[in-house]
């Protein structure tokens, strides 16, 4: 077993006091509910595939894709990594019937801890820039907006 894996597996599981919500790591049965949760946070989009972003998440630092689980259900997820200079959040979701309980700032902050633990200096992340509520809730956690310009370019097809 890797280090990073075990490290995460004898750790006790860390729950939020609302709604008593589990953190832990993915598992490859929350697979549909991770996309529907994603798909009803409208973080999905028809170009990309996110099964294929799941299955690349699992190659690299698979202990890094938390699940918020409430009474056995996935309700939440952020999936994060560490490329040694930066760390980075991606679909960070909260199931919008459990939105605007803390959710989202527990799974932060325990994203933050974890990447503070690897020695992450700081954390990016990238947010659609139609979707203000979102900058807003980031704005609230201290998060601020670099003075950079966010450039990609598409190397394999998802679909």
């Amino acid at each position: 077993m890797a280090d990073s894996i075990k490290v995460i597996l004898d750790q006790p599981y860390f729950r939020s006091d609302h709604e008593n919500m589990l953190i832990r790591a993915y598992r490859t049965a929350d697979e549909a509910a991770i996309i529907a949760l994603w798909q009803a946070c409208g973080l999905t989009r028809p170009w990309n595939d996110p099964r294929k972003d799941i299955q690349r998440k699992l190659t690299a630092q698979p202990e890094l894709f938390l699940v918020g689980e409430s009474e056995g259900a996935p309700i939440a997820s952020a999936m994060v990594g560490f490329d040694g200079h930066r760390g980075w959040v991606y679909y960070l979701a909260v199931h919008p019937g459990h939105q605007r309980c803390g959710h989202g700032r527990r799974l932060m902050a325990h994203a933050e801890q974890l990447l503070v633990e690897r020695g992450c200096p700081k954390i990016n992340l990238l947010v659609r820039t139609a979707n203000g509520a979102v900058v807003d809730f980031y704005r609230a956690l201290g998060y601020v907006q670099d003075e950079a310009v966010s450039l990609g370019k598409r190397l394999i097809p998802d679909l």
